[in-house]
């Protein structure tokens, strides 16, 4: 699996420290490459998005930024400015370490919060990306570890082709981010990172399962979830694997894959839902869902169900939902219908049930 967490941003941090420290004698004053900020305010910037995140966690906000910031005292060199980098990223890899499953703090975009996972990988991020920034600027070379920057693309970049070989991760998230060019692909003037969507459901949260996460399930493994017992089920594993697949071939959208479905109360996943796609053109997107069989019975199906095509209807891309289901399975015909789908005409010898927006 492509673990994202506290040693991932101590890996991020001491490979900022590494590349800028032989640097410490040059002029910091000049601007970072790209960037409006001088390149010791961009350290400040670095230092500052560590602490801050840290700080979105254990304040456990969930509207609004915490209303504080650091600042570099007056005076403070390049060296300092290393320091105050190393300092930060560990008071985030601790804070990482230690929030406990399921917890959310307040992040802007792409849907106004992000886990403890989401809150490292944009942590190694901003270190990784800003500290090329400062070294463009200083003539020092900046290559981070390939598995670090596949992770942060796995991660925050669901949406963009990922890299064909280990030697190009680097040179890809340059891209994603705008500060590089690959052949094929058009410079992006505009990009924006995406945090894993969650939806509530009554007693479940639907959490999205980033490329990096669905990889382990396909091969076998939890997906970085607990699972209560016999999980995951064959269908969520091979949800999983069409997920994986569909990053690799560069056309998986984020949102529009698989969903964990765990219990608020405990944190424990007892299966996955999700789509097959996106929509088609003309606006239908087809559902799907798997139980772990001790989970089955409870309702749990169909308030998931429920919560998730409410949200997929809200959209304006989405006209319609489609579940097909095989004839004999009677008690998944009988979440489709608690969750507001009706039949329609049968499709090669199965029963098709739909939801329209206007529903």
């Amino acid at each position: 699996m492509l673990f994202m967490g506290g040693d991932q941003v101590e890996e991020a941090v001491a490979h900022a420290a590494k590349v800028l420290r032989p640097a410490v004698g040059r002029d910091w004053s000049v601007k970072a490459g790209g960037l409006d900020w001088s390149c010791l305010k961009t350290a400040e910037h670095i230092a500052g998005d560590l602490v801050a995140y840290a700080g979105q966690l254990t304040g456990r906000a969930t509207d609004t930024w915490v209303p504080f910031e650091i600042a570099f005292d007056e005076g403070s060199g390049p060296e300092d400015a290393i320091h105050v980098i190393e300092s930060t990223g560990g008071l985030l890899a601790a804070v990482v370490r230690t929030t406990p499953r399921g917890v959310r703090g307040y992040h802007p975009y792409p849907h106004g919060s992000a886990d403890r996972v989401g809150f490292a990988a944009m942590g190694v991020a901003e270190v990784l990306l800003h500290t090329y920034d400062i070294a463009q600027a200083l003539g020092v070379d900046a290559e981070p570890p390939a598995a670090l920057c596949e992770a942060v693309l796995a991660w925050l970049f669901p949406h963009v082709p990922p890299a064909d070989a280990p030697a190009d991760q680097w040179a890809t998230l340059l891209w994603a981010t705008g500060r590089g060019s690959l052949p094929g692909r058009p410079k992006r003037e505009r990009w924006r990172w995406h945090n894993a969507l969650e939806i509530p459901a009554g007693r479940l949260v639907l959490r999205e399962v980033s490329p990096a996460a669905a990889g382990d399930l396909a091969a076998g493994g939890p997906g970085g979830l607990l699972w209560i017992e016999g999980g995951p089920f064959e269908g969520t594993r091979r949800a999983a694997e069409m997920v994986t697949k569909a990053y690799a071939s560069g056309v998986h959208r984020p949102e529009w894959g698989m969903f964990a479905l765990v219990r608020a109360e405990d944190e424990v996943a007892v299966g996955g839902m999700g789509f097959h796609g996106p929509p088609d053109e003309e606006g239908v997107a087809e559902v799907g869902y798997d139980l772990v069989p001790g989970a089955r019975g409870r309702g749990y199906a169909s308030e998931a169900l429920t919560s998730l095509s409410t949200w997929a209807l809200t959209r304006p891309e989405v006209s319609t939902l489609l579940a097909v289901i095989e004839p004999e399975n009677a008690a998944s015909q009988a979440v489709v219908a608690r969750a507001g789908y009706t039949q329609t005409a049968n499709r090669e010898n199965l029963h098709a049930y739909v939801r329209h927006a206007s529903a």
